[in-house]
């Protein structure tokens, strides 16, 4: 693992660092980069905006690791709230949304989650939209399929996550490579053992790649979040490769991540969906995305020393 992202995941779990982070004057203004606000109002207005410009939007309300059984229900009409909102604001056609488990009760009950899962899912589907289940740890990674497995009995829209770090996900990506699946492809983000994952970078891309390949072949719907400009490029030639046509796949980036490139992407007749984040836990998720790719530490650190 890089030596920067090791440090940075170590950071995400300080919470002497979480407190200075948290209360420097312009952390809240450097943050907006990457996290869409706190509320429903501000998530909802740079959806709009998203999509007047093409694009797509997944929806994340940031927590997890939730031990309260209050706070996963706090969780739950958070996502219920926000699905109201993009029905009444005609935006539910282009915006869906993605839950970690962990956030509605994984931790504590695996039935709670898929109970409050379920819930999010039938609103969705009455707003006209869908949900993905974000993929954690590797620890979570079984719990996480079986729920999705529940799911899909009575909505088999509902979108997974697979990441290609983990030595299963070329196995599960057959798995879930059938008609009408919508799987997301990631690399992964967490701090995982080598004896699950692929620690080296290069590694990872290889088995990006062979996942991609898996998925392109199935008759489902890859969803491909990378802002890797070697790996938009490969999937763009394996598309071609499969007979896929744009519209039968995606490209799904991250917000505040290579804007102009999500750009050039639609303008190019390319499917493209952003991952915005909203909420008050901001922290572990802007932690996460620092280790995804250190260069956006250099970003932010210049950003906290010039504007502090």
């Amino acid at each position: 693992m890089h030596p920067l992202r090791t440090l940075i995941l170590a950071a995400g779990a300080n919470d002497a660092v979480r407190r200075l982070v948290a209360t420097a004057p312009v952390s809240r203004d450097v943050v907006r980069r990457f996290v869409a606000g706190e509320g429903t109002d501000d998530v909802v207005a740079v959806t709009s905006r998203l999509v007047a410009d093409g694009l797509s939007v997944s929806l994340d309300y940031l927590g997890e690791d939730t031990t309260d059984e209050r706070l996963a229900e706090r969780t739950v009409q958070a996502y219920l709230r926000l699905l109201d909102r993009l029905h009444a604001e005609g935006l539910s056609a282009r915006a869906e949304v993605s839950v970690k488990l962990s956030a509605v009760g994984q931790a504590l009950d695996e039935r709670l989650a898929l109970d409050n899962a379920s819930r999010i899912a039938a609103a969705a589907e009455q707003c006209g939209t869908t949900l993905t289940l974000d993929m954690e740890d590797h620890t979570t990674t079984d719990s996480t399929l079986r729920v999705l497995a529940e799911l899909r009995r009575t909505w088999p829209w509902v979108g997974a996550v697979l990441q290609a770090y983990l030595r299963r996900t070329l196995d599960d990506c057959v798995t879930l490579a059938g008609s009408g699946s919508r799987v997301r492809l990631c690399k992964g983000a967490y701090a995982e053992p080598s004896s699950v994952a692929f620690a080296h970078p290069h590694e990872v891309d290889l088995s990006y790649v062979r996942c991609a390949n898996a998925l392109l072949a199935g008759r489902g719907y890859p969803m491909f979040a990378t802002h890797d400009p070697r790996l938009v490029a490969v999937i763009a030639e394996r598309a071609l490769w499969y007979g896929r046509k744009p519209g039968s796949y995606e490209y799904q980036m991250l917000y505040g991540i290579r804007p102009d490139e999500q750009r050039r992407l639609v303008n190019s007749g390319e499917a493209v969906r952003v991952y915005v984040p909203y909420g008050e836990q901001w922290y572990g998720y802007l932690m996460r995305r620092l280790a995804e790719r250190p260069a956006n530490t250099a970003f932010f650190l210049r950003s906290l020393v010039g504007r502090s």
